[in-house]
């Protein structure tokens, strides 16, 4: 049996966060750190490590009017390349929050209102091996994934291929530049002809199309060599 699955949750309704909590424990992973805000989340996770992090968005506080933004989470880990992957967990259903959300580096999203305990749990297991949850709502259309349909991945490069998954992981060209070991000016070289051979407009169609690339959402290993 493999390792538990370390996970953070930010939620901001009390009673649903501690439902969370049971609901994972129950289901053989550890909730490293929970909390309310933003700030009460990272004060208990200190220097522990997460494999994924549940994330709600609107984030009310009980003593004030104040509200915080559970982006804020997702882009603080993308900066601190921590290797925790984001699952948004949240009522909106706008594809302008849906796009700022995987911009921002979340590499999942549910909508709460109807997503079940085993689907949440499901999704939690899968964002933790690697691979992606993206919304039908997010699909570019015209980009079908059958299998009888060249796949747009195949006219890339391995190194294409690399850059492709930190961009779609939400990593900007100077994280990509130094995970990679090249310039910032090759990683601009290289996204331009990204855009030019998948046909897409901005970063989040780049994640989109790796998505229907690949059914089974596996993100591409940034760690593989080139050829």
């Amino acid at each position: 049996m493999g390792e538990r699955i370390r996970l953070g949750i930010l939620e901001d309704q009390q009673v649903f966060r501690e439902s969370l909590m049971a609901l994972f424990e129950d289901s053989g992973m550890q909730v490293v750190a929970a909390g309310g805000t933003v700030d009460e989340l990272l004060g208990q996770l200190g220097t522990e490590s997460l494999d994924v992090a549940v994330v709600d968005l609107r984030l009310e506080r009980a003593e004030s009017w104040a509200v915080d933004s559970g982006l804020r989470l997702v882009e603080l880990l993308r900066e601190r390349n921590s290797g925790t992957r984001a699952l948004v967990l949240s009522a909106h259903r706008e594809v302008a929050v849906l796009e700022r959300c995987f911009q921002a580096g979340a590499v999942g999203y549910l909508c709460k209102l109807n997503v079940s305990s085993a689907r949440l749990v499901s999704a939690v297991q899968q964002v933790a091996r690697g691979e992606w949850l993206v919304p039908p709502e997010l699909v570019v259309p015209g980009r079908p994934a059958s299998a009888e349909h060249a796949s747009p991945l195949d006219k890339l490069t391995q190194r294409e291929r690399e850059v492709l998954s930190m961009v779609a992981s939400g990593a900007d060209n100077l994280q990509i530049a130094a995970r990679l070991g090249i310039t910032e000016r090759t990683v601009k070289a290289h996204v331009s002809n990204l855009y030019r051979k998948l046909e897409v407009q901005n970063r989040v169609e780049m994640a989109m199309v790796m998505y229907q690339s690949q059914p089974s959402l596996r993100a591409l290993d940034p760690n593989a060599p080139s050829v």
